[in-house]
């Protein structure tokens, strides 16, 4: 008796009800973004169809996207995205080192930031850079003297980037961090037994020769987790300066352009377009992960 029609009737039911929250929050709202990102929408009346009009109005008319939010984005992704993943790496390999209690423990207290929500982070951060003379930083140079009166972090533009990404950073270390100390953990130890016996002479040949090829899966999954957390930051820069746009657009990523339009200025089909575009960089980088960490079999 044929048995594979009932096998893909319950391969069908146990996926049904994710697929069906696939495509209720994700495909669905992602073709209701790229639809809208063609229309004139204020929310209030019916959208109207414009064409390209917003992406050329976002590339070519809107000088503060361009001068402003697109570099700082940039900039903030190059420096959060690696800089976090190979942080994230570096711990996870440095703990795999150690004993499993301090081990435990060690990666409790990594972990631990990442759970906290970004309002939260913002509240502890902001009091550290203060702008007035109790914030622990400013008190702490005073006291030093190494400066003469409160410098105001949160509200000029030369420091409030830089803030962004030490908070970021710090809270950066979530499931790709344990993903990649699963990695390491797993991994065989005959492997690195044949791999000295076949010519391997210090940790840094272990790590570039075995570790990262033996655990391709977790180091994927890990930057697709540190490209997505990198692009869609953009609340702490709002909840640290407390203003969107934040002061002199200094902290502004494309998540607040897109926000400042979208829901405080309500032209929906110009922040729908920028989601696009946002999403578009997701998907690039994503891509480029992919084809370095991928199974190459």
């Amino acid at each position: 008796m044929n048995t594979q029609p009932r096998q893909h009737v319950s391969t069908a039911l146990f996926l049904a009800p994710y697929l069906l929250l696939f495509i209720l929050f994700i495909v669905i709202p992602v073709l209701a973004a790229i639809v809208l990102s063609f229309t004139y929408f204020n929310a209030i009346e019916f959208p109207s169809f414009v064409g390209l009009a917003n992406y050329v109005n976002v590339l070519t008319q809107d000088s503060v996207f361009m001068q402003y939010v697109l570099p700082n984005t940039v900039i903030f992704a190059l420096i959060v995205g690696p800089g976090g993943y190979i942080l994230a790496f570096i711990l996870a390999w440095m703990l795999a080192q150690i004993t499993k209690v301090p081990r435990t423990i060690l990666a409790l207290i990594i972990y631990s930031p990442s759970m906290t929500s970004g309002i939260a982070m913002a509240v502890v951060w902001s009091i550290i850079f203060s702008g007035d003379q109790s914030g622990y930083l400013n008190s702490l140079l005073m006291q030093w003297g190494m400066v003469f009166e409160p410098i105001q972090w949160l509200q000029s533009p030369q420091y409030l980037l830089a803030i962004m990404i030490v908070v970021t950073l710090w809270g950066s270390m979530g499931v790709g961090f344990l993903a990649m100390l699963s990695g390491v953990m797993n991994i065989n130890k005959e492997i690195y037994e044949a791999g000295y016996i076949d010519g391997i002479s210090n940790r840094f040949q272990e790590i570039i020769y075995i570790t990262i090829p033996s655990m391709r899966p977790q180091m994927l999954f890990g930057a697709v987790m540190a490209i997505v957390q990198t692009f869609q930051a953009g609340a702490i820069g709002v909840a640290l300066s407390g203003a969107n746009p934040t002061p002199q657009y200094a902290g502004q990523l494309m998540v607040n352009h897109l926000e400042d339009f979208g829901f405080i200025r309500y032209e929906m089909g110009y922040a729908a377009a920028i989601s696009v575009i946002l999403l578009l960089f997701v998907y690039l980088f994503s891509i480029v992960a992919r084809r370095l960490f991928a199974d190459k079999d």
